[in-house]
């Protein structure tokens, strides 16, 4: 599935320009309103290293109301969460009505990582399609509106970013050993990403699979999922806001909301541990 997935898709600086200002102002407007209307939503976001997640999560944060969202940057079990039934920590980090999560990664790693790496058995990783999706359709039946992001780039832009990395001394140390293990096996990933797909794709948590070579193709598509899942959310409730706050934005306003993709900067983090659940 993966593979065939175009990643040439792009957006000229031009055009991006023209567009991202307004959805953000459109993003913020619909936070607000999910807040009043008491919607709470969960977003998390999974993909390859350096695929962007830590960038697209700043660029969706960056213009959110903070006091409307916790971000959650998930790492591996600890030994006191370990000792617990797996989602357990999950469900500590739901949040309340009108209030959002964002994650970065997710208790999918208990089908990624730790399937790949052989942390845990098959039995166990095979029983978490089961785990996941009751708990996902448990959080829907109660009213969230669950958004999940899968950055995908190809093997050959992976391994020119982690190149760019290593030749950049502010940078190198961000490429570790076991990344390039991970490289190395990208096909037992891409194996474990599909299965996961096909696994957990519902008609209450739908994955987006975001083409993530061109970053302001990346940050459009982010945004422009978030935004249509709210509006049809928020219809159904009749709670959708005024178009004019981001229709009739001046330009003042909108060059207010341009972000760093203007200088051209290009997203190359890497996570410094992988999200074992």
């Amino acid at each position: 599935m993966l593979e065939k997935i175009d990643l040439n898709k792009k957006i000229s600086k031009k055009e991006y320009k023209k567009i991202f200002p307004r959805a953000r102002l459109k993003l913020y407007a619909l936070q607000k309103a999910s807040w009043d209307a008491e919607i709470p939503v969960v977003i998390l976001f999974e993909g390859w290293d350096a695929a962007g997640k830590g960038t697209s999560i700043q660029n969706l944060t960056s213009r959110l109301d903070p006091r409307g969202f916790k971000l959650y940057p998930v790492r591996a079990a600890r030994t006191y969460e370990s000792k617990r039934p797996w989602l357990w920590r999950f469900w500590l980090k739901i949040p309340g009505q009108g209030e959002w999560a964002i994650f970065d990664r997710s208790w999918y790693g208990r089908t990624l990582v730790e399937r790949v790496e052989g942390l845990i058995s098959e039995r166990s990783w095979r029983r978490a399609y089961r785990d996941i999706v009751n708990f996902e359709r448990t959080l829907a039946d109660e009213g969230y509106l669950i958004i999940k992001f899968f950055l995908h780039i190809s093997r050959e832009e992976q391994k020119k970013r982690f190149d760019k990395l290593i030749n950049d001394p502010l940078n190198a140390w961000q490429v570790l050993p076991e990344d390039w293990e991970h490289h190395k096996h990208y096909d037992e990933w891409l194996l474990a990403y599909e299965e996961t797909f096909e696994r957990t794709e519902t008609e209450s948590g739908p994955w987006t699979i975001v083409e993530a070579t061109n970053r302001r193709y990346t940050n459009v598509k982010i945004f422009e999922t978030i935004t249509a899942s709210l509006e049809r959310q928020l219809a159904l409730m009749d709670a959708l806001p005024d178009p004019a706050y981001w229709e009739d934005a001046k330009d003042e306003t909108l060059e207010n909301n341009q972000d760093d993709e203007e200088n051209g900067q290009e997203d190359l983090e890497l996570d410094p541990e992988p999200a074992s659940s």
